[in-house]
């Protein structure tokens, strides 16, 4: 996992708010994906927000597209990375 990756979380009702942020690489992307799966069908909603992400590595991007599949729950992508998160292929 990147040195400085972080995610702060914050749990309401149904709904789960969660903020990344530092470097997001591989390791991180593990971090998020075993995060939301720890949620399981306890939340309805998972809003994720990428401001305060600093850089993202290709290989991390991927390694999330290919897990959520398994993610439980509606997740909203919010921020200037939430595209890039969601979307492997944009640059």
């Amino acid at each position: 996992m990147a040195v400085n990756f972080r995610i702060s979380q914050l749990k309401c009702k149904n709904s789960v708010h969660l903020s990344l942020n530092g470097d997001f690489d591989g390791s991180s992307a593990h971090e998020l994906i075993n995060t939301l799966k720890s949620y399981g069908s306890d939340v309805d909603q998972i809003f994720i927000n990428t401001d305060g992400l600093k850089k993202i590595h290709p290989f991390g991007r991927i390694v999330l597209s290919h897990n959520l599949s398994g993610v439980e729950g509606s997740l909203v992508f919010l921020g200037n990375h939430g595209r890039r998160l969601t979307r492997p292929w944009i640059h």
